[in-house]
């Protein structure tokens, strides 16, 4: 069911977020900055290594 009167985005006057004003806003930014540093610091690693290979 659509939750305005009629099924028409012209009567939408603003952005809908079902999670606004709970903490899921803070979860999902910390889990984004989680994964972002994982992916740094793995990559970091990896690439280390591959450069130890031709640097000895």
């Amino acid at each position: 069911m659509f939750p305005y009167s009629e099924a028409s985005w012209d009567v939408v006057d603003g952005a809908m977020f079902i999670g606004w004003g709970t903490a899921l806003p803070g979860i999902t930014t910390f889990l984004a900055i989680v994964v972002c540093i994982a992916v740094l610091v793995i990559g970091g690693r990896t690439e280390a290594a591959k450069t130890k290979k031709f640097d000895s």
